[in-house]
């Protein structure tokens, strides 16, 4: 069975995964959103690999350099060894400013004996469209495309190029390198400068990591989290991504693939939370200062999600020449999501505002622009909070009045007025708070079935939806509260298979869901903690960890009856939430709303 065995690499402007056999299968240069290079993750034949192949019978081990993004492969015959450390450049130059090129480094290592090895070099750019032509220059290779808008890509190496371009074999007897660069190199790079690049980016995670405060238990997974969180952080502009990958499908064969390469507002909310809680504080503030960047101050439209460069049109495409993850078409570049209408935008924004006052309060003179965005945020709330909406899920067709929309308005209300009292605005203060009361005694009275003797997903509606979870998690309701802890208990009910969640099960634009949404079991292995069941909730995370794979990456979804990866990868949203989940079973320190 295929599954998504793979490690991640990259240095907060681009990343590429690495199968467990060290084939380079999904890379995109200069960024994260740019075209891909190699796509053999999204068709076998024309997305185009780097693969090591090595002459012989070699077993292949796989893992991450100790508190690195550095990812080493390990390969033997038992008479011949050589590892494989893979990793993206990323280092301080000085107090602000790093050294992340478009570069993707291969520095083989050699252990012992001769091994024999072939480096299928076969990139394909523009995403595979149309015929990539390579040819020797010196020092490498170079690669181009000419079919509608000319792209080029540099191999750098000690090795024999030329032995690489035809795919011949290569006797390993020393170190040696491959560099794969966006940019032409103005010199030529030698192994020096690689193992100074390598031992530089080692220490760089390493003494970023030593940063963060996290309890010793389940420590190990909490520290693969953060990386990788850290990892999916854009440089230029501190946009938080939703995962590195694009059309990786919620179940094989069906459609239910989207491009996670964008900053999600409610995600990138959710994970700056985390970097704050783990003492990672400058993260915050860098997202929230992307967000100052991006939200018109007093216009109507909030995105509820924005390219990492901050551009607010994400036309959706398809690449029909792609076959697809497993033949799973079809595979689209861009989201046509950003044209939706989701009231919770407005209370993740909010929150993350107020976490932000929190933790910077000594600074509130230079808060008039938040203030600004915070008046704007209330006057959208009132405007909109009674309207329905597409919902969490994003659903294409239908607009409902969705539970968790209307808690999330009440969120954006409940901390404007928090946020209006620390800065003594109390006329403002009390005027939201009419409102904000306003809006909980409509969802109380509304969003809960007498019926079902629970909150449902959406007005009159008699179906259970995991997003309610969080209703206590961001303190709209005591966990206590005996609808809080019937809302749990039947929603672990109705929604959960063998310790793993759906987000719902109502036929949705696409079907009946058929696969388990990773972050909703979590959100469930918090609430059953939280309303007491504490046996159940250790051993739902202890079971869930399980199916990290070999080197504690999750995705979006899991198979329910297999229990293979599914959905785009590695997910910010799955990360934030074992690291969320953590914390709250062994730390007893789960503040934060997620």
């Amino acid at each position: 069975m295929k599954n998504l065995n793979y490690g991640v690499i990259g240095n907060c402007r681009s990343a590429a995964l690495i199968s467990e056999k060290g084939s380079l299968d999904w890379a995109c240069l200069p960024t994260f959103d740019s075209q891909s290079v190699f796509a053999r993750l999204l068709d076998d034949t024309r997305g185009g690999e780097f693969s090591i192949e090595p002459v012989g019978d070699y077993q292949v081990r796989q893992r991450y350099l100790p508190k690195t993004n550095i990812l080493a492969t390990h390969f033997t015959n038992g008479m011949d060894t050589f590892e494989v450390y893979d990793f993206m450049p990323r280092y301080r130059l000085g107090a602000s400013d790093f050294h992340c090129p478009p570069d993707i480094i291969r520095y083989f290592r050699h252990v012992w004996g001769r091994p024999e090895i072939v480096l299928n070099y076969n990139p394909k750019l523009n995403y595979g469209d149309g015929a990539t032509f390579n040819r020797l220059m010196p020092g490498g290779i170079k690669s181009v495309v000419r079919n509608s808008e000319y792209e080029s890509l540099y191999l750098y190496t000690d090795m024999d190029a030329r032995r690489i371009l035809h795919r011949e074999p290569i006797t390993l007897v020393h170190d040696a390198f491959v560099i794969i660069s966006y940019n032409q190199k103005i010199t030529a790079p030698t192994l020096e400068k690689v193992d100074l690049e390598f031992e530089k980016t080692k220490v760089y995670w390493m003494d970023w990591l030593a940063k963060t405060t996290a309890p010793p238990a389940c420590r190990d997974q909490i520290e693969r989290s953060i990386l990788v969180l850290k990892l999916l952080a854009y440089q230029k502009t501190g946009a938080l991504l939703a995962a590195v990958t694009t059309s990786l499908p919620e179940a094989l064969g069906g459609v239910r693939n989207w491009d996670y390469r964008f900053c999600w507002v409610r995600d990138a909310s959710m994970i700056v939370s985390i970097f704050v809680r783990l003492n990672h504080r400058g993260m915050a503030r860098r997202f929230l200062e992307f967000v100052l960047d991006v939200i018109p101050y007093k216009k109507e439209k909030i995105q509820i999600m924005y390219s990492i460069e901050g551009h607010k049109t994400l036309t959706e495409r398809t690449l029909t020449w792609l076959s697809g993850y497993e033949n799973s078409r079809p595979v689209r570049t861009g989201n046509a999501a950003y044209k939706q209408k989701q009231n919770d935008i407005y209370g993740v924004l909010m929150d993350v505002i107020h976490q932000d006052l929190l933790n910077y309060s000594n600074i509130i003179d230079t808060y008039e622009e938040l203030w600004t965005v915070v008046r704007t945020l209330v006057r959208h709330v009132r405007n909109n909070w009674t309207r329905p909406d597409r919902g969490i899920w994003e659903f294409r067709s239908d607009k409902k009045h969705f539970v968790f929309s209307k808690v999330l308005c009440w969120v954006a209300l409940d901390r404007a007025v928090k946020i209006a009292e620390l800065l003594n605005k109390k006329a403002d203060a009390q005027d939201w708070g009419r409102l904000r009361d306003k809006i909980k005694n409509e969802v109380l009275l509304r969003g809960w079935s007498t019926e079902m003797q629970c909150f449902t997903q959406h007005y009159g509606s008699t179906s259970v939806d995991a997003s309610n979870l969080l209703i206590e998690h961001y303190g709209f309701i005591a966990a206590d509260d005996p609808r809080y802890v019937q809302t749990v208990r039947k929603t672990y009910d109705e929604l959960c298979v063998d310790g793993l969640m759906f987000r719902y099960k109502d036929n949705d634009d696409f079907g009946k869901p058929t696969s388990s949404f990773t972050v909703c079991t979590l959100w469930m292995i918090k609430s059953l903690n939280r309303i007491g069941d504490k046996q159940r909730a250790k051993e739902m995370f202890e079971q869930l960890l399980e199916y990290t794979n070999h080197v504690g990456l999750l995705s979006e979804d899991i198979d329910f009856e297999t229990k293979r990866l599914l959905g785009n990868f590695p997910q910010g949203y799955s990360h934030l939430a074992i690291i969320d989940a953590a914390l709250e079973l062994y730390n007893g320190k789960s503040e934060a709303p997620i």
